[in-house]
C-alpha cells in the first residue's frame, strides 16, 4: 500500500499488452482496465470507465482529416469508449479518429498513444457555453509505443548534434 494525496492506494499490477479480446460480433476491446488505481466514474457500466484527464487528439471526422488536429482532454476512457469535451458540433453516428496519449515521457521516450477509429453515441450539453461533452464508442484501436531508448542521454545527443552543426 502507498499513501499519495492522503489516500492509501494499492500499486497498480501491469497488465501485459496482449489482454485484449475480440467479439465476434464487435470490435477488439481490453478485458480490463485498472480502474482501481484511477477510481470509476459514477455509473455502473458493462465496462466500467477510469476518469482520467488524458491529452486527446481529434485527427479525422467524418473521414475528413483536421489540420491542424484539434487538441483535447478526455473526461474519462474504458476499455469500450472515451467521454471529451469540445467546442465543435459533432452529429451522433458520426465517424472520427482520435489518438489518446496513455503515457506520455519527455522527449517522447517510453510514451505509449492509443490510435482509435470510433463513433460518436453521445452528445450532452454542458454547463460552459459553447462546449459539448461527446461520448464516442471504440471501432478499433493500436497501440503506438516509442520503445526507443537512445544508447546516450538526451543533453549528450544534443550536444554532439550542435558539434556536428558547428564543424560543417
Amino acid at each position: 500500500m502507498e499513501t499519495i494525496r492522503g489516500r492509501s492506494v494499492c500499486a497498480a499490477i501491469r497488465e501485459p499488452e496482449s489482454r485484449t479480446e475480440t467479439k465476434k460480433s464487435g470490435p477488439r476491446r481490453f478485458t480490463r482496465v485498472p480502474t482501481h488505481a484511477v477510481g470509476v466514474a459514477k455509473e455502473r457500466r458493462e465496462f466500467p470507465r477510469a476518469s482520467l484527464c488524458l491529452p486527446l487528439l481529434l485527427t479525422k471526422i467524418s473521414g475528413v482529416k483536421e489540420t491542424p488536429s484539434i487538441r483535447l482532454i478526455t473526461r474519462n476512457i474504458s476499455s469500450s469508449g472515451v467521454c471529451f469535451l469540445a467546442r465543435r458540433q459533432i452529429d451522433v453516428g458520426t465517424a472520427i479518429e482520435l489518438q489518446v496519449a496513455l503515457i506520455e515521457r519527455p522527449l517522447r521516450l517510453g510514451s505509449v498513444q492509443m490510435c482509435t477509429a470510433a463513433h460518436i453515441v453521445r452528445a450532452d450539453e454542458t454547463a460552459t457555453p459553447g462546449c459539448r461533452a461527446y461520448a464516442a464508442s471504440f471501432d478499433d484501436f493500436v497501440l503506438r509505443r516509442d520503445d526507443h531508448v537512445p544508447l546516450q542521454s538526451p543533453r549528450a545527443l544534443a550536444r554532439e548534434d550542435l558539434r556536428s552543426i558547428q564543424t560543417r
